[in-house]
């Protein structure tokens, strides 16, 4: 049995078990941390860096530090939010966004994490930079122009004996995501059902699927990101 242990987060004072990691712990007592890369059940990654906190007086990603007994956790001050808001806002320049034609809109984590940090337009240059869409596959398009690399597709999305069907390409910022030409192509509608709805926003849809849901009817046209874990009444 896990022992449970004491800490603070923001000076409020919680419970946990030992070993848990913070962004887990925090939202076991109502307190949101925004990430991108993780999800629940998958060993995290700390890869996009939304959830970083500052921990007796460290910076750190909260999705990859356990907590421990006594820990005093910083995770919304202005200047942690001022970093989070960086990073989606870096985001969206480093790629080509266009939240009203997106499928993923209103369903779309960048997007949402967007208006919790009320960003109308990024402080900085957008690159515009030149990619591709990948529609070879059978089941599903890879809209490069919208990946994150915040690998959840290929830490998730795995054939039956294992092999990743996406996996990382080139280095440095020329680096995407790409699917496996042979894996790709024996998808089930099962498993690209499964990539499109742990892809945190639009780069990953599956085919003959599209716009079922009408835009705002759609989760984060309801109600805002991280609503459901600090319960705040709309």
């Amino acid at each position: 049995m896990s022992k449970v242990i004491r800490f603070k987060i923001d000076g409020k004072e919680c419970m946990a078990n030992e070993g848990d990691y913070i962004v887990n712990a925090a939202k076991a007592n109502n307190i949101y941390i925004p990430t991108l890369c993780n999800l629940e059940g998958v060993k995290p990654k700390g890869s996009c860096r939304i959830c970083t906190v500052k921990v007796n007086g460290r910076l750190m990603t909260s999705c990859t530090t356990p907590i421990t007994e006594g820990m005093e956790i910083i995770s919304n001050n202005d200047e942690i939010n001022e970093l989070r808001k960086m990073i989606v806002e870096l985001l969206f320049v480093e790629g080509n966004h266009f939240c009203p034609s997106c499928e993923k809109s209103g369903n779309c984590e960048l997007q949402a994490l967007a208006y919790r940090f009320r960003i109308t337009v990024p402080r900085y240059p957008y690159l515009f930079p030149q990619k591709e869409v990948i529609a070879s596959n059978p089941k599903i398009i890879k809209e490069q122009n919208r990946c994150i690399g915040c690998k959840r597709c290929i830490r998730t999305i795995k054939d039956e004996k294992g092999h990743n069907i996406f996996a990382y390409s080139k280095r440095g910022h020329k680096s995407e995501v790409i699917i496996d030409p042979d894996l790709g192509a024996k998808m089930t509608d099962e498993l690209a059902e499964k990539a499109m709805n742990n892809c945190p926003v639009g780069s990953i849809l599956k085919k003959e699927k599209g716009f079922i849901i009408p835009i705002g009817q759609r989760k984060f046209d309801k109600k805002p990101i991280g609503n459901e874990i600090e319960n705040i009444k709309i």
